[in-house]
C-alpha cells in the first residue's frame, strides 16, 4: 500500500464520515461546550412588557416637550413591582430600570434630568421625545421564535439566552465515546516499577486530554502486551462499551511484535488506508470495525500526538458536528529550514512576537518523535510540505498551533 499524502488521508477519513445521530438531554448547568440537536423555540417573549431602560420618570411625551415642565409624581415602578395605575394628562411615576411602564406612559425622562420640587412633583430640565429610554415588549425575542438552531455550540452567552427563553434543559449531541487501547509489552502504568527494559505508557494521557478537549467521552482499555488475545479481550470490550472510535496506540505496524493491525483484520476490520507520507506518524492507521472507527497512532509519543492532532481531532469535530478547530497560521522562519524530501514534515518549535507583532518561529534542533520534553515546550508544529525547499531566514512558513498565543 502505497504512502498518501496528509490531505488525501484527512479528506478520506472525513468523507466516509457523519455526525453521530444520538442525541440527550441534559440540565443547562452541564450543557457548557455542547453541540445543539435540535432547535431551541423561545417560551416566552422577552421583555415580557414595554420596560425602563434608565432610573427616572415614566411620563406622556406629549407633557414635556421642552424643558421646563412641571409634572405630578404620582407614584412607583420598580423591578417586580409596577405601578398598576394609569398616568393622566400632567402625571409622572417614578420608575426604576426594568421596572414596567405605567400604562399611558411613552417615554422615560432620566433621574439626573428632573428637579425634585416640593409636593411630590418634578421639573424637567432636558427635552423629552416618544419612546426614549423604553424597551419594547418583544425587543430581543418573542414567544415561538426559533432563537437557536441545531448545530449550534453552547457556550456562556448560547447558555445565558437559552435559560432567558425559560428552557432548564436542552437536547444535544451525544458525546463520542473513544476508546484507547495501549499495547506492547514494554509499557507500565506511571506509578508503577518498570522492569530493566520497560519504559512508562504516556500516550493515552495526552491522546485523552486532547479527546476529550474536543468533545468526546474516554473510555480507557488501559495496556495490554503484545498477545493476539489479550489484544482481542480489549477490542471486544470497546465494542461492548459502544466506543464510535477505537483508538490503538502503538502495535500497527507489521513487524513480528506488532499484533494491532494483523488482530483487527482478523476480527474483521476493514483497512481503509495505512501509512501516511509524514514525519513524525508515518505508520498510522484507519479502519472500520462493525461501525466502530478504528485510529492506529503510531507508539513514539509525539508521532501518537501528531496524528491526534491531525486526524482524531477533526473526526472527533465531524462526528459532534463541531465546526473544525483551525489551527493552522503562519509565521517567519527564525533559522535557515534545510530542503524536503518526499514526506510532510512537522518540526516542533518554539514562537515569539518581533517588535512589530510578526510571529517568528523557531524549530528545535533534535526533532526525535520520542522527544516529549520538546513536544511540550513548543507553541506549534513548522509544517514542512513534501520536496519544499531551503527556506531562508525570514521566510514565511505554514505552522500548526499547539496551544493559543498569548500576547
Amino acid at each position: 500500500m502505497s504512502l498518501l499524502s496528509v490531505e488525501d488521508a484527512q479528506r478520506r477519513l472525513l468523507k466516509a464520515t457523519a455526525p453521530l445521530a444520538r442525541s440527550e438531554i441534559l440540565p443547562l448547568g452541564e450543557a457548557d461546550g455542547r453541540i445543539l440537536s435540535a432547535d431551541i423555540k423561545a417560551r416566552l417573549t422577552q421583555p415580557p412588557f414595554d420596560a425602563s431602560a434608565m432610573d427616572g420618570y415614566a411620563l406622556r411625551a406629549a407633557d414635556a416637550p421642552a424643558p421646563g415642565a412641571i409634572l405630578k409624581v404620582i407614584g412607583t415602578s420598580a423591578a417586580g413591582h409596577g405601578f398598576g395605575g394609569t398616568l393622566g394628562p400632567g402625571e409622572t411615576v417614578r420608575i426604576f430600570t426594568g421596572a414596567p411602564v405605567p400604562a399611558g406612559a411613552d417615554a422615560i425622562l432620566i433621574q439626573e434630568d428632573a428637579e425634585k420640587l416640593e409636593g411630590q412633583a418634578i421639573r424637567t430640565t432636558f427635552a423629552v421625545t416618544l419612546g426614549r429610554h423604553i424597551r419594547p415588549r418583544g425587543q430581543d425575542f418573542a414567544e415561538g421564535e426559533t432563537v437557536l438552531k441545531a448545530g449550534e455550540q453552547l457556550d456562556f452567552s448560547r447558555l445565558m439566552l437559552v435559560a432567558a427563553m425559560n428552557h432548564a434543559t436542552v437536547e444535544v449531541f451525544a458525546r463520542p465515546r473513544v476508546a484507547i487501547l495501549a499495547t506492547g509489552d514494554e509499557l507500565v502504568s506511571p506509578g508503577e516499577q518498570p522492569g530493566p527494559h520497560q519504559i512508562i505508557g504516556s500516550n493515552t494521557f495526552g491522546i485523552a486530554a486532547l479527546a476529550r478537549q474536543a468533545g468526546a467521552e474516554v473510555i480507557d482499555l488501559g495496556i495490554v502486551g503484545d498477545d493476539r488475545v489479550a489484544i482481542t479481550a480489549a477490542v471486544d470490550k470497546a465494542r461492548a462499551c459502544g466506543a464510535d472510535i477505537l483508538v490503538t496506540l502503538g502495535g500497527a505496524s507489521v513487524g513480528d511484535h506488532d499484533l494491532v493491525q494483523s488482530t483487527l483484520v482478523a476480527a474483521g476490520m476493514r483497512l481503509d488506508f495505512w501509512k501516511i507520507a509524514m514525519r513524525p506518524g508515518k505508520p498510522l492507521m484507519v479502519g472500520e470495525l462493525g461501525g466502530m472507527r478504528v485510529l492506529g497512532l503510531p507508539g513514539n509519543p509525539v508521532s501518537s500526538m501528531v496524528c491526534g492532532l491531525l486526524f482524531m481531532e477533526p473526526l472527533l469535530a465531524k462526528l459532534t458536528g463541531r465546526p473544525p478547530l483551525s489551527r493552522l497560521s503562519t509565521a517567519r522562519t527564525a533559522t535557515v529550514l534545510s530542503p524536503n524530501d518526499k514526506r510532510q514534515d512537522y518540526l516542533r518549535a518554539r514562537l515569539i512576537r518581533d517588535a512589530d507583532g510578526t510571529l517568528i518561529a523557531e524549530s528545535y534542533g533534535k526533532q526525535d518523535s520520542s522527544m516529549m520534553k520538546i513536544f511540550a515546550r513548543s507553541d506549534c508544529l513548522i509544517v514542512r510540505p513534501p520536496h519544499a525547499p531551503e527556506l531562508p531566514v525570514g521566510a514565511e512558513t505554514a505552522v500548526l498551533l499547539l496551544r493559543p498565543m498569548v500576547d
